[in-house]
């Protein structure tokens, strides 16, 4: 949507909002206690933009990253994905704005092992009434993103860890999807790999892809362009981050 702002022609336009979090809470209960995972959390994310989401162990990092990528609902406050209240979605809905619309990497990697590198890229795309040649020209797209084209007859036991991180973020971005939701992507990698990976993942961002990514580590949430902080399930602090990471490179 184009902002009336009384710009010139060829200014920028604003970016599109794609996730909007109006008092958003999660509470978990049990018979003796209750846990507020989050409390009244606003969040707008817009296409095109890279977000960390930052703060200690325990603090709801992965409990919000589960609300965005709707593997789990909130107990208040709202929820509008590219222009959509989420909790109108019946859970058949949700199942396919997963799928279609929301790529996932997580620190586990989530390969399947009896499956070749190509099939588990392939996978998310059987569920599109796609053509065969087709999956295969997108499939081969991704991995040709990640540096793996060459790996696509291989099991994920034949692969290191940073390559089968990359074959998860392959499998992530092959639909194409509006945003792609990372938690703790190099949470099982050595430094060398997660530098390797937090690239890439700054590549596919320069490309165009929205990005939400949950960490612990301040150097990688300088690949981003703004940083939310959590502590005990609310937004305390939000920053924008330096372009330049020099600061710690030469450390």
């Amino acid at each position: 949507m184009l902002k009336d702002t009384g710009q010139s022609e060829g200014d920028a336009v604003e970016a599109q909002t794609l996730i909007l979090l109006s008092g958003v809470g999660k509470i978990f209960s049990t018979e003796e206690v209750e846990t507020h995972a989050l409390s009244n959390i606003h969040l707008e994310i817009k296409e095109g933009e890279y977000v960390a989401v930052a703060g200690p162990s325990g603090c709801g990092k992965s409990t919000l990253l589960a609300i965005l990528g709707l593997l789990d609902s909130p107990t208040a406050g709202s929820y509008v994905l590219n222009g959509n209240p989420v909790t109108k979605l019946s859970q058949a809905e949700r199942a396919r704005v997963r799928n279609r619309e929301i790529g996932f990497v997580f620190q586990s990697f989530n390969l399947i092992g009896d499956l070749t590198v190509f099939e588990n890229v392939e996978l998310p795309l059987t569920y599109w009434n796609m053509k065969a040649a087709e999956r295969k020209q997108k499939v081969l797209a991704a991995l040709e993103k990640v540096g793996m084209a060459h790996r696509g007859k291989h099991l994920p036991s034949q692969l290191s860890g940073g390559q089968q991180q990359r074959v998860a973020v392959a499998r992530a971005v092959v639909g194409q999807p509006l945003i792609l939701l990372a938690d703790e992507p190099t949470g099982n990698l050595d430094s060398a790999n997660g530098e390797t990976v937090m690239e890439l993942l700054r590549d596919l961002h320069r490309g165009g892809t929205t990005v939400c990514m949950v960490t612990h580590d301040p150097r990688y949430a300088l690949y981003a362009d703004r940083t939310i902080h959590l502590f005990d399930g609310r937004i305390v602090e939000e920053s924008a981050e330096e372009k330049s990471r020099s600061s710690w490179e030469v450390a």
